[in-house]
């Protein structure tokens, strides 16, 4: 019988796979075309078709919810997008985007959406909601009908339902969505900044969440402590132990399937991000060195 320990290990190992699964779709270019021709650039077809279950609760949630994504980005979506149903349309252009992106790059995945999706879904409905109003949001939405396309929300569900959780570790920490972006980007050895501007944010917000480190003896002179780092180590094991109970669900023999079915075409997926995007992006799918 594994340990809390062992599922804390296989929890770090599939969320690469849930993270590399849904996050090539971010850059791809067919869903970048879709999203151009309503008028919305990449970055905020993404913020768009991401936030569309939540676009309901208005701008503030859904700045709340994405976290370090830029606050700039989401009320400009919400400027251009002015209903519900608007966000909808986004969120199936991504859908399209994503059956035609893993039909091309990564065909053998399909098979194993198909096999794992009803039973991720059974995980699912197993699964604590309480603090978790963003992937709560995802229930309201009609499955889509395409075997594979329902499998793949099921992930994404997993994947939101990690994130929900580790924002929630990041909060407790008294940590804004700035302060764990620079946070995270020195943990990763990413250039200066780097990670916080890929994501939107503007040099006048992450001047601000530099000051908020530094006041709290968690960065000097814009170069973070030791401490921090330490900090930003124990919110990423914490995540990974709080968010082992759908593995756990799942059961030792699938989840060890789930790894070695998913991650050989993640990494077609994540080889796709590097050519689309960069080598630096989804940092979430990559093993930290």
């Amino acid at each position: 019988m594994r340990t809390e320990g062992d599922w804390t290990l296989v929890s770090q190992r599939n969320a690469r796979s849930v993270q590399t699964t849904i996050g090539w779709i971010f850059w791809d270019p067919g869903a970048v075309r879709r999203y151009g021709a309503r008028g919305l650039p990449a970055g905020l077809g993404y913020i768009a078709a991401r936030s569309a279950p939540f676009a309901g609760a208005g701008p503030d949630a859904v700045i709340a919810a994405l976290g370090s994504i830029s606050e700039e980005g989401v009320r400009y979506v919400f400027e251009r997008l002015s209903s519900s149903d608007q966000f909808l349309d986004v969120w199936r252009d991504r859908n399209d985007a994503v059956l035609e992106g893993l039909h091309e790059y990564a065909p053998d995945m399909l098979d194993a959406l198909r096999d794992f999706g009803p039973r991720l879904w059974e995980v699912i409905a197993q699964l604590p909601l309480t603090g978790r109003p963003f992937v709560a949001s995802h229930l309201t939405l009609p499955l889509p009908h395409d075997e594979v396309l329902r499998a793949w929300h099921a992930v994404n569900f997993l994947r939101e339902w990690r994130g929900d959780t580790h924002w929630a570790l990041v909060a407790a920490h008294g940590l804004s969505g700035g302060e764990a972006s620079i946070l995270h980007n020195a943990w990763l050895g990413y250039d200066a900044d780097w990670l916080s501007l890929s994501r939107g944010n503007s040099p006048t917000s992450i001047d601000v969440a530099w000051r908020r480190l530094e006041s709290k003896g968690l960065a000097n002179n814009r170069v973070v402590t030791s401490d921090a780092l330490a900090l930003r180590q124990h919110i990423e094991d914490e995540t990974d132990r709080l968010t082992a109970l759908p593995w756990q669900l799942l059961g030792d023999e699938a989840s060890v399937a789930f790894a070695e079915r998913f991650e050989p075409p993640c990494s077609k997926l994540l080889a796709r991000v590097d050519e689309t995007a960069g080598v630096r992006f989804q940092p979430a799918s990559r093993t930290r060195t």
